[in-house]
């Protein structure tokens, strides 16, 4: 099984590092394909460039071999939507069960997304969770796709919606980016490398 883990990474910091890695631990993945947000169409756009949020994560994940950063997204020139991302990972990996995994805050505004319905075409959905995490009343859809069994994942190639409690830290980008602009030190938030990325390049200034 291959995990999908996007995001906006804006910047990467040990909150997004430490759930995958979890995640790759309870799932017992291949491995962790990390997929910067080139365009987002459900947010503003980020601060920074996608080569450079693309350049951090690169810097971030060096040296844990079962992350693959994947800069499909940056290779679109239009939206940044799930759907085509997804339909070329099942595309490039046809043997293999993707999960997708989103926050409970992304989920609250699942039915939103383009072609929501036929994500589970492509790929089981995880939501991650942590106990304070609230979330909207399942639509009769997604209650036909939920499972609470892990291995029902292994044993289908897609279609389950299934939630996970992780170990979420309290580190959030905005706050990172809020620090920066402070002049305050954003140090054991996010990698040293990345840290010193956005020192050299002087992002997040304002």
């Amino acid at each position: 099984m291959i995990g999908i883990f996007g995001g906006t990474f804006d910047p990467i910091h040990y909150g997004h590092l430490r759930s995958a890695l979890e995640l790759n631990e309870l799932f017992e993945l291949n491995h962790v394909r990390l997929i910067p947000c080139a365009q987002p169409v459900h947010r503003d756009l980020p601060k920074t460039t996608a080569i450079q949020r693309l350049n951090m994560l690169q810097l971030a994940t060096q040296n844990q071999t079962d992350f693959i950063v994947d800069d499909r997204e940056l290779q679109r020139t239009a939206g940044s939507y799930t759907f085509d991302t997804l339909t070329t990972l099942h595309r490039d990996y046809p043997e293999k069960t993707l999960l997708l995994f989103i926050g409970s805050d992304a989920f609250n505004e699942f039915t939103t997304w383009f072609k929501w319905r036929e994500l589970f075409d492509l790929a089981h959905v995880v939501v991650t969770t942590r106990p304070n995490s609230a979330l909207n009343p399942l639509n009769d859809y997604l209650k036909n796709r939920l499972t609470n069994d892990k291995e029902s994942l292994k044993n289908e190639r897609a279609g389950r919606l299934f939630f996970q409690q992780i170990t979420q830290l309290e580190i959030s980008a905005t706050e990172i980016r809020g620090m920066i602009v402070a002049q305050q030190n954003p140090r054991f938030l996010l990698p040293d490398a990345v840290i010193d990325y956005i020192t050299q390049h002087q992002l997040y200034q304002c």
